[in-house]
């Protein structure tokens, strides 16, 4: 069980008041291993907080020192305290809608298992009404096999049902579905998607990127109390999970207007960064940079740093699930199988593509480019040094969110562009290689896999990235991708538990700074967050062992026990695991 408390409630358990001065700390932690993870990798004993900004970080003697009359002072008893993790790419406000209504089929390792949730969720439902799910994973279902309509046909003749994939990238939806989306043998894929067919050439039920949307525009939309109920759902699990800053891409106004509520109600204990879903065209484009223009420039913000307007998204391929990620060979299909001549497709067409970029390149926009694909990749890292050739713009940070597998000239010019403009850094999540990695390592075949998620060549390069989960693609908990990037194994090991080898395997220091100070500068609060230093904001975490020593293989257990946005504790465990020991003397 876990609870969350007020800095007075924790004051009255677990802190001590002393001595008297009206410059005092508001806020001490002590007799700690803090993981400073400034320029120099520094550690210290204790630091002092006051009005949400650390004052002093050094020794136990020099910190206590410092104490007044208003001072708390927490004892960590030998623990570890690190900044606040940060996420570089988490869809927190629709992620937070799923879980709260939303079948749940993460888990799920059967279709059997799949269809009997849908039954027990259309239960609940008058007739005609939607069920919605997600999480479902081929990769982790005994059969290997998608979920098709006729599976759910037999438990939802009266409900439409539209069920997303992990990846996001693709959905199954039952025959209900199909009909009211007027999907029939006859309809045409439509651009940048596709419809899966039966040998006949009957919809199967599976629709993929832009197919899905001729389903999921029939869905109603979120209240906004819903939306803001989403986020609040997110908030807390980041929160329990030591996380205090995260990258919300590819949001509408809808979500905008939710964060500024939550943001207005005192309630948005969270740095947040957003990009906006810039779409598939010109005007899409044009229309996107008028709603970015209305808000404050990064670094900028809203909030005093609590949210950022970070710039724009665009797709460039799909994914490496549903296998339409923009590929130079074809996509393999369980492990050494060719996926016949698919080499999959770009999202947007590539001009287009260029065009967009030139536009918000222009006009001083951040853009983050999802590519999957090494195609898609090149030609992303290649728009980026046309335009900012023609443009020059140092320090837009322009990113290649995912950036799965990387080829030789995509690596030299992300070094290129990352040494004069600032620009060109891989957003990457670690976590594909666990929680998707057997699907993964089925699609990309065994030479490629080897590619992915390139960190060690990355550093050799000297590529800065940032880390992240993709979620709800994969779990949320930055600790997962701390230990995904040190050990490389796959959640089944369906293919061996390292089909991606261990040479491109970082340490626990790498992988930290990529979760803290580097995925900082990607929403522009570098000079805020990501680091525990003078001057900056007390946003720590505090664990129950330290990642620095600690076994690398335990490094997903890693457990939480204390959360500090701004000097303000927003999360406490309330029973730390049986391997530790509690805060109170």
């Amino acid at each position: 069980m876990r609870r969350f408390v007020t800095t007075a409630v924790l004051a009255a358990c677990y802190a001590t008041a002393v001595g008297a001065a009206s410059d005092s700390p508001d806020l001490i932690l002590a007799h700690g291993k803090i993981l400073t993870v400034d320029a120099n990798d520094s550690i210290a004993q204790a630091l002092a907080v006051r009005a949400g900004i650390i004052v002093a970080i050094g020794t136990n003697e020099e910190i206590l020192r410092l104490a007044g009359a208003p001072t708390r002072i927490i004892d960590l008893h030998g623990r570890t305290a690190t900044p606040g993790l940060i996420d570089s790419h988490a869809h927190i406000a629709e992620a937070g809608l799923s879980e709260l209504y939303q079948v749940k089929l993460s888990d799920a390792t059967s279709i059997a298992d799949i269809v009997h949730r849908v039954q027990q969720g259309v239960k609940g439902l008058k007739k005609g009404e939607w069920l919605q799910g997600a999480g479902w994973d081929e990769g982790k279902l005994a059969e290997r096999r998608y979920v098709l309509a006729a599976d759910l046909d037999k438990v939802s003749p009266n409900n439409p049902v539209f069920l997303v994939h992990t990846t996001g990238h693709y959905a199954a939806v039952n025959s209900y579905a199909l009909r009211l989306a007027h999907i029939e043998p006859g309809t045409k894929d439509p651009p940048a998607g596709t419809i899966d067919r039966d040998a006949r050439g009957a919809p199967t039920g599976v629709l993929k990127e832009s197919a899905s949307s001729l389903v999921e525009a029939l869905i109603p939309l979120p209240t906004p109390e819903q939306r803001r109920a989403g986020i609040l759902q997110s908030i807390e699990t980041l929160h329990q999970e030591g996380m205090t800053g995260v990258k919300d891409p590819s949001i509408y106004s809808p979500t905008w207007d939710a964060y500024r509520q939550l943001l207005e109600e005192g309630r948005l204990l969270e740095h947040v960064c957003v990009l906006w879903y810039a779409g598939r065209t010109l005007a899409s484009a044009k229309e996107t940079l008028a709603l970015i223009l209305a808000q404050p420039r990064p670094p900028a913000s809203l909030g005093d740093g609590r949210l950022v307007s970070c710039g724009a998204k665009i797709f460039m391929d799909g994914s490496g699930g549903a296998r339409t990620a923009w590929m130079y060979k074809p996509w393999n299909k369980n492990s050494t199988h060719t996926d016949s001549e698919n080499r999959g497709y770009p999202a947007t067409d590539p001009e287009v593509y260029r065009q967009q970029v030139r536009l918000f390149n222009e006009t001083g926009i951040h853009v983050g480019t999802h590519a999957i694909g090494d195609r898609a990749i090149d030609w992303v890292v290649d728009t980026y040094a046309a335009v900012l050739k023609e443009t020059p713009r140092d320090g837009l940070r322009h990113s290649i969110i995912h950036a799965n597998i990387p080829s030789d000239h995509a690596l030299s010019e992300m070094a290129a562009l990352q040494k004069q403009y600032d620009a060109g850094y891989p957003e990457a999540q670690a976590t594909f290689t666990w929680w998707i990695g057997d699907l993964y390592a089925g699609n990309f075949g065994p030479q490629r896999s080897l590619r992915l998620m390139p960190f060690k060549t990355y550093l050799k390069d000297d590529i800065r990235w940032a880390g992240g989960s993709d979620y709800p693609v994969t779990p949320v908990a930055a600790r997962y991708g701390l230990w995904s990037s040190v050990e490389r194994e796959t959640l089944l090991g369906t293919y061996g538990a390292h089909p991606f080898g261990t040479a491109e395997a970082i340490d626990i220091h790498q992988a930290l700074r990529s979760y803290t100070a580097w995925a900082a500068r990607q929403l522009f609060l570098e000079d805020r967050i990501g680091s525990l230093q003078v001057g900056k904001e007390a946003d720590v975490a505090v664990w129950n062992q330290d990642m620095y020593t600690m076994p690398s293989e335990e490094l997903r257990n890693l457990h939480c026990e204390m959360t500090i946005f701004h000097g303000q504790i927003v999360y406490l465990a309330e029973k730390p695991p049986p391997s530790g020991t509690s805060f109170a003397r």
